[in-house]
């Protein structure tokens, strides 16, 4: 498996070279910026790229959005001194944070990793291709990022959807993800015939739906087929009663 090393700072570039050595990562080369990296990448190739943050004229962080939208994107682990950018780099996709000095087994556990993900390429590329370019029309699948994987969760498995300030819960049966979103960012690449709004925070799979009764005036519950009960906005209760009403179309 090689590794790319693009840091502006040569003793930064040298320090990662021998530990990869010594932990038996080949280097396919050494880069001082993302201009540089971007050339070697256009003749050669790399499974890994560990990229420092901030360098002179191209942020590390632009370059690892760009290296996502690859036919076949290397994984990406961040090295550097700068603690205060890991939830941006994640938002670009990246495997891994690591602060300098850099801990050669901290160093040890990312490259592993990589080497599994490396392992599953194919499966890798599919998922990050539905993040970074969804398909148009309504999905039917979501690749959820955490740190060190990527999931892909089908849209028919999910029972509610519940807003979480920048982020979304996704509840299904057995578990719930936390997929970064805004609800009505992803309500909008949604089929209304399968999902339906009912509280400002939630949407629910129609399929789902059981019963609604009322609490108070202006307070409904809505009880799902798996035994969940959500408030429903006075706002909302109407369109509940209709689709509860009528049959459900087929997931």
């Amino acid at each position: 498996m090689k590794a790319l090393i693009v840091d502006d700072e040569a003793h930064a570039r040298t320090n990662l070279r021998l530990a990869l050595f010594t932990l038996g990562w080949e280097v396919a080369g050494e880069c001082a910026g993302a201009a540089a990296a971007r050339s070697f990448l256009g003749s050669g190739s790399a499974d890994i790229v560990l990229l420092d943050v901030q360098m002179p004229v191209e942020s590390g962080l632009d370059f690892a959005l760009e290296l996502s939208r690859l036919e076949s994107p290397p994984l990406i682990v961040f090295v550097t001194a700068h603690r205060g950018h890991a939830l941006e780099a994640f938002d670009v996709h990246a495997l891994d944070y690591i602060v300098k000095p850099v801990d050669e087994r901290r160093l040890q556990q990312a490259l592993e990793r990589a080497g599994r993900l490396v392992d599953q390429r194919a499966a890798y590329t599919r998922a990050l291709r539905g993040f970074v370019d969804p398909l148009p029309g309504y999905w039917t699948e979501l690749a959820v990022r955490s740190v060190g994987r990527i999931d892909r969760v089908n849209l028919s498995d999910v029972l509610w959807i519940e807003s979480a300030g920048n982020y979304v819960e996704l509840h299904l049966s057995q578990r719930t993800f936390l997929h970064r979103s805004t609800l009505s960012e992803l309500e909008r690449y949604l089929d209304p015939a399968q999902f339906l709004r009912i509280h400002r925070r939630i949407l629910v799979r129609s399929c789902q739906m059981l019963a609604m009764r009322q609490l108070q005036e202006g307070s409904h519950e809505l009880t799902l087929a798996g035994g969940a009960q959500l408030p429903v906005s006075e706002r909302y209760a109407a369109s509940v009663k209709t689709r509860l009403a009528r049959p459900t179309p087929p997931s």
